[in-house]
């Protein structure tokens, strides 16, 4: 079965997984492993790895997800915020939206991800402010549980689910 490997990468996480994805597939069976293009489009299952974008994927891979017509599909993103397996689904559910009815989901998964040192700045900031924030303490506590994601577990793990299906 033909394969491709689409995504998008702002910080380098989502480049990550599509990383591991690569190496657990049969080199001979990927088509296409890159940024969206229409190439992608001419293989049978295609992965599509997207970045948490206010509470759905970026707008680049929504638009592409649009163009997929009656393919397997199988999503896989990253997430700053979060850790919670209810926050993924959440995410997931909404880029679900972006997916036309002709193809079929056969799994998906998230992990959390670094996020660049620009939002903790900001959210030192934020507390150093006159005017409380809520939940800043809370905000800034998880920008350093990310910073090592994802890590060789959040990795492995993917690759078991890959793994699987292949």
């Amino acid at each position: 079965m033909k394969t491709s490997i689409v995504y998008s990468s702002k910080t380098g996480n989502t480049r990550q997984l599509a990383d591991a994805i690569a190496a657990v597939l049969p080199e001979s069976d990927i088509l296409y492993n890159g940024t969206p293009s229409d190439a992608a489009l001419a293989a049978d299952r295609i992965y599509i790895g997207f970045w948490t974008d206010k509470g759905s994927c970026n707008s680049e891979i929504a638009d592409f997800l649009k163009t997929v017509r009656g393919k397997q599909v199988f999503l896989f993103g990253t997430a700053g915020f979060g850790g919670d397996a209810a926050y993924f689904d959440k995410v997931l559910s909404s880029v679900k939206k972006h997916l036309d009815r002709s193809n079929t989901l056969i799994g998906s998964y998230m992990c959390q991800g670094k996020m660049p040192q620009s939002v903790r700045d900001r959210y030192v900031k934020m507390k150093a402010s006159p005017v409380p924030v809520p939940n800043v303490d809370m905000l800034i506590e998880n920008f350093d549980r990310a910073a090592t994601h994802p890590d060789t577990q959040d990795l492995q793990s993917l690759k078991d689910i890959v793994a699987q299906l292949a």
